[in-house]
């Protein structure tokens, strides 16, 4: 029997976590091991390269970098094209754009050694959209979609939002409209660019949806054949912390603010907070998340919800980083390693999950 092994392709916010992940629940996921593609030897991130060693994972380099990361103290006896073919998964978390490019240069030409590849956030065209907790039953048992698209955090948590009130109990025709503002961080604690020194308005540049976000819900959902009237907006925060998502469903059936809350309680993967500054949701994290990462969708503001006339929804959430997207990248790793048994593998990490923050 060949050997399973994921092969993660970036070290960045996601790719990071992703691996340490992996490997730290290799024997419960059925992983025998675990790669990663670094491509610019720096003297910067030695000490994260020497970490994710540590762990157990095992890195591929570009044959021109060899010689760069072995001045670094790094040596590599796997190259990169090799690692991509020796693998039975291939994750991609390189910057937007990036994994599509890869898709055409490597991916493809692989395509008949490896079982799927996975690409992260908005990668429109790389493969069918997907998040955990939405369109899982697509993923059973079906070999078919090599190529997977994760959606990015925001469109997990206005996914699980939607899905969570006004869909899952009372189908899709309950959604009369949603109206999402995405209020997004400047960047992550780890990265040194991007930071802005005030907030930022976004455009609408979707005549139907706005802002990427909905469209990227939209498509997620129409996956399952649903279709949804939904219209989102964004803007940047001079913040580190984590994303916010203000939220508006109308429904067709009536419900009780009681209704509201037992639906997002009764779901494993929304945390409830009574906390209502992202700092101290961020600090949880931090202090009690794998990698500091919180693996929900979502993270409710319990205070914040309010119903109107019985059939409409407000409140305040948070997206907890890139936790939700990492737990679907894991998802859909199973999905392709073990297709009719992988919701019962990806289960030995609820225990990274948390009902209350």
């Amino acid at each position: 029997m060949s050997k399973k092994i994921v092969h993660i392709v970036g070290t960045g916010t996601i790719g990071e976590p992703l691996i340490g992940l992996l490997c730290d629940y290799k024997e419960q996921l059925g992983i025998d091991q675990v790669s990663f593609h670094k491509n610019t030897p720096l003297k910067d991130d030695r000490s994260k390269v020497y970490s994710l060693l540590k762990r157990g994972a095992r890195i591929a380099v570009n044959e021109d970098k060899i010689s760069g990361f072995k001045e670094l103290g790094i040596e590599s006896d796997l190259e990169s094209e090799e690692a991509i073919s020796r693998a039975s998964v291939v994750i991609d978390c390189t910057p937007s754009g990036i994994g599509a490019r890869n898709k055409e240069s490597f991916y493809k030409k692989f395509s008949n050694e490896v079982k799927g590849f996975i690409a992260q956030g908005s990668e429109d065209g790389f493969g069918m959209k997907y998040a955990r907790g939405i369109n899982d039953n697509i993923m059973k048992g079906n070999l078919e979609n090599q190529f997977i698209q994760v959606v990015s955090c925001n469109t997990h948590n206005i996914s699980c939002i939607t899905n969570t009130i006004a869909i899952n109990d009372s189908g899709s025709d309950n959604l009369k409209e949603g109206r999402f503002m995405c209020i997004r961080r400047a960047n992550d604690t780890s990265q040194a660019g991007s930071f802005i020194a005030a907030p930022s308005v976004g455009s609408h540049d979707s005549e139907t949806f706005g802002s990427h976000h909905a469209k990227d819900s939209y498509d997620l959902f129409s996956t399952l054949g649903y279709d949804l009237n939904m219209f989102s907006s964004a803007m940047k925060v001079n913040s580190q912390y984590m994303h916010v998502l203000w939220f508006y469903l109308k429904t067709k059936e009536p419900l009780t603010l009681n209704d509201v809350k037992d639906r997002l309680q009764n779901n494993d993967l929304v945390a409830m907070t009574s906390k209502n500054m992202t700092s101290t949701v961020f600090s949880f994290g931090r202090d009690h998340g794998h990698y500091g990462r919180i693996l929900n969708q979502t993270v409710v503001v319990e205070q914040s919800l309010h119903v109107k006339n019985n059939h409409e929804v407000y409140g305040f959430c948070f997206t907890p980083q890139d936790g939700n997207s990492i737990l679907s990248s894991i998802s859909a790793t199973e999905h392709f390693l073990y297709p009719h048994s992988f919701e019962d593998k990806v289960q030995c990490l609820s225990e990274l999950f948390f009902d209350e923050i």
